[in-house]
């Protein structure tokens, strides 16, 4: 067994576990702490080192992954998304690896729950192009064109329907915020999805975030051409996905 670790972001909570690379799933329970407030880099990096110390068995580990919810240029936060605006330009890949003592690797969440997804989860037997959305208090995205991954694709913030951002249009937190019923959300959805449909062609969708478990409440109402289904990882894609992206560096 090659074993990886990986450690998952969040915007209330940063969780983490190692993770047999070769079967895509976690070996034993993940472990998780509340993000600190404010959630500044160092102080989640600290949270992060707590969290390898907890498994004190993966010393030998050579490079941890870390999934944040930001965009990330080689190892530079871009953006922040639930997470305090301090990370706009810090080299987390530097700070990571400077607190937690060993090398870090550092990649956006959405992507990592793409690629545990394509290898281990849902698209695992797909060839060809997999887009995989997470929806949840935003919209998470991935590509993924031959087991390649195109990081940062963010097609949450798409313009779709006269919507400037369609993840506060029809992301899960608009379906509770504005108490819509699943067939109102699905219309939305049915929108969101065609369109993505029209500029990317692709031959799956995923959709993760922790609504894929009433999955059947609203795939079904959906009539697209490109085949749609849940994903398997759901809470550990985060997890899976940046300790496999961890481990290639």
């Amino acid at each position: 067994m090659v074993m990886g670790f990986g450690i998952d972001i969040g915007g209330t909570g940063t969780k983490g576990a190692p993770v047999d690379l070769d079967a895509g799933r976690l070996v034993g329970d993940r472990f998780r702490i509340p993000t600190p407030q404010p959630a500044t880099p160092r102080a989640v990096a600290e949270v992060a080192a707590q969290i390898v110390a907890h498994f004190p068995d993966t010393e030998e580990v050579p490079r941890i992954g870390v999934a944040i919810p930001a965009v990330v240029q080689r190892g530079v936060a871009r953006s922040a998304a639930n997470i305090d605006e301090s990370w706009i330009d810090t080299d987390v890949d530097a700070l990571f690896t400077e607190v937690l003592g060993r090398e870090v690797h550092v990649v956006n969440d959405a992507d990592a729950a793409g690629v545990a997804e394509n290898d281990h989860g849902a698209a695992r037997e797909e060839e060809g192009l997999v887009c995989v959305i997470t929806l949840g208090t935003g919209i998470g995205s991935a590509l993924i064109s031959g087991g390649t991954l195109v990081p940062n694709t963010e097609f949450g913030h798409l313009e779709v329907a006269g919507h400037p951002n369609a993840e506060k249009w029809c992301a899960t937190s608009a379906r509770e915020r504005e108490d819509l019923s699943w067939q109102e959300w699905a219309e939305r959805l049915q929108v969101y999805f065609s369109h993505l449909e029209r500029i990317l062609s692709p031959d799956l969708f995923v959709v993760g975030g922790g609504v894929s478990k009433n999955s059947e409440k609203f795939l079904p109402l959906l009539d697209l051409r490109t085949p749609i289904v849940p994903a398997e990882h759901r809470n550990n894609a985060g997890i899976i996905g940046a300790a496999a992206l961890g481990a290639r560096g």
